[in-house]
Parts: structure tokens; C-alpha cells; sequence
């Protein structure tokens, strides 16, 4: 069975057990966070409901890769170089 789930306006289709990189959230290591299901999909049938829950709980809080973000404006000797790294929150869905 997965679940089509909704985590800071990105969708996410998961199943139990499942491990994912989700953009920060304000929750403590250890904490369960209780997302609404947007949709279940089990094997043909698909069920529309946002009755059903997803219970994940935080592993840790990260940030990802380096993000090289490079501006110049030709013949006029100006260059900048600018890095960033975005905070994530890595989970894992517990159940569906």
C-alpha cells in the first residue's frame, strides 16, 4: 500500500518504512509527525480521502548539497559567486 502525501507544498508517494528528505520542519529529533494523506493506492484501487493519516517520526535535520549560484554580466568586469545549502529534515513514515 502507498500514500500520496503533502510535506511544505511537494508530493510525495510513500510506503512503510520508506526514508525521505523533506525541506526543514519545526519538529525535535525523535518527535512523530502526523501528515494527511492525500490519496491511498493499493495495487488497482485508488482511494481519494483525506481522512487517512501518515505517522512519521524526525531522524535527524540536515542540509543538502551545495547549490553553486553564479552571476556575471559580460564586458563589465563583474562576477559573483554565491553558495547555499538548504535545511532538510530527514523522516521516515512509520505507518500508513
Amino acid at each position: 500500500m502507498q500514500a500520496l502525501i503533502t510535506i511544505s507544498d511537494k508530493q510525495y508517494l510513500v510506503k512503510q518504512g520508506d526514508k525521505l528528505f523533506v525541506p526543514r520542519q519545526q519538529a525535535a529529533i525523535g518527535d512523530k509527525l502526523t501528515i494527511a494523506s492525500l490519496a491511498q493506492i493499493d495495487g488497482a484501487n485508488t482511494t481519494l480521502q483525506n481522512s487517512n493519516s501518515v505517522q512519521a517520526v524526525v531522524l535527524e535535520h540536515v542540509k543538502d548539497e551545495k547549490v553553486i549560484v553564479f552571476k556575471k554580466k559580460r564586458r563589465k568586469r563583474y562576477q559573483s559567486r554565491n553558495g547555499h545549502r538548504q535545511q532538510m529534515t530527514h523522516i521516515e513514515v512509520l505507518s500508513l
